[in-house]
């Protein structure tokens, strides 16, 4: 099964990159994994993923439910859309792959959505904060436990 592990973020506003980091300590892992990142969102996730059997997202997200570093498993009915998850310009993930389905885009048979907790998202800096740093070996492993990888 072709899999892609796609990191959403922001390089360089501080733990908005947390996406860009989990995805490529996957691929260290698990090399046969195709990783990419993107600070696109919405729509432009269709183009990304068409063609996959499986696509595993990840994204940071800012609730204040959690500490910093929180693993979210997520379903698309789940996302919030005041979170600001894999969405631009009005259109989320739910929206894009419910235009996909209808514009018979080839998308993914599986796929699995992962937030993480965030303190600063809005910040310059390009690094995550130390709580979020801390969490992100352990989060590579609950992900690869999660998706049996």
């Amino acid at each position: 099964m072709n899999t892609m592990v796609l990191g959403v973020g922001n390089s360089i506003l501080t733990d908005d990159a947390v996406g860009f980091r989990v995805a490529h300590l996957l691929k260290e892992a698990k090399p046969e994994l195709t990783e990419m990142e993107t600070a696109e969102a919405g729509l432009t996730l269709l183009e990304l993923i068409d063609g996959y059997e499986r696509v595993i997202i990840i994204d940071s997200v800012k609730t204040g439910r959690n500490k910093p570093g929180t693993l979210y498993p997520l379903t698309l009915d789940q996302i919030d859309p005041s979170w600001g998850f894999c969405s631009t310009h009005g259109i989320d993930i739910k929206m894009a792959v419910k235009l996909g389905n209808e514009l018979d885009y080839k998308l993914p048979t599986k796929l699995s959505i992962y937030g993480i907790e965030v303190a600063d998202n809005r910040n310059f800096g390009e690094k995550c904060t130390k709580a979020v740093e801390k969490s992100i070996p352990q989060i590579v492993q609950e992900i690869i436990t999660r998706e049996q990888l």
